[in-house]
């Protein structure tokens, strides 16, 4: 029987091929570093943005960290310089599976959970890490995880064939929460709960500001800008596009969840 180890590493090898061809006829470029399922490894963009794509109609440019069917907890890096992708480390090991930790939420009581505000694109397009979509936004979630606010905003690709039905929350027919409540049940961890009865609110909803490393080489006027000859930029590691490392076994099992009320 083919691990599940050995079905991840191939869908990841597809995904970084696709990379280089899929980035050829976009704006933003990306550097992989270091072999994929290794600390060592990151995906820079190459090329600066705007939030917003078009800011008149609401349409923002998201970052793919994590794509669909695969199970690496990439995460955009809010320290490093540049900000970098690469796969969270918890105990100097790999996770598989930034909201103010200092704020209390007015609405969901509890404070942020110090990572940066996580987007779920619910088009039907599988991206690819570093990748840049245009998305528009129909609503927000608030997962209480661990007693910290885990905000979740609910996008859809602007080039989904569904894109141009879906305008808010109330046009998605059915917005799932089964999967957030029960993922950190195998740790022996308890269920999370949500903020507002589990209900994504509309996206006139707002979660709280934060900050996050600046620094870049392409918005001149801004504090941390970066010359593309400075030292911090030049020492980056050059695009080395390596095989990825394999995964740990130990990381593939199944759960089966029997008191989670899906």
């Amino acid at each position: 029987m083919t691990s599940c180890a050995a079905i991840a590493n191939r869908r990841l090898k597809h995904i970084l091929a696709s990379t280089s061809t899929s980035n050829m006829s976009s704006q933003y470029g990306s550097r992989l570093v270091g072999p994929a399922n290794t600390l060592e490894h990151r995906v820079y963009i190459e090329q600066n943005g705007s939030v917003f794509a078009d800011q008149n109609n609401g349409i923002y440019n998201m970052v793919v960290e994590v794509p669909r069917w695969t199970n690496a907890k990439m995460e955009i890096s809010k320290d490093e310089p540049f900000n970098p992708i690469k796969q969270d480390v918890k105990k100097g090991r790999l996770r598989y599976s930034w909201e103010d930790p200092s704020q209390v939420h007015p609405e969901t009581k509890a404070k942020g959970d110090n990572d940066p505000l996580d987007v779920c694109e619910i088009g039907e397009q599988v991206g690819y890490v570093g990748q840049i979509k245009q998305v528009k936004v129909l609503g927000i979630m608030a997962l209480i995880d661990e007693g910290e606010t885990d905000w979740k905003v609910i996008v859809v690709d602007v080039q989904d064939p569904l894109a141009s039905k879906l305008n808010d929350i109330e046009d998605v027919e059915r917005t799932s929460t089964w999967w957030f409540r029960i993922y950190k049940i195998p740790d022996g961890k308890p269920e999370n709960t949500f903020a507002f009865s589990g209900e994504a609110k509309n996206k006139k909803a707002k979660a709280a500001d934060c900050g996050i490393s600046t620094r870049n080489i392409t918005i001149q006027n801004s504090p941390e800008f970066v010359r593309m000859d400075d030292s911090e930029y030049t020492r980056l590691p050059s695009d080395t596009n390596d095989t990825p490392a394999p995964i740990d076994p130990s990381v593939s099992k199944w759960f089966y969840i029997s008191s989670a009320q899906v």
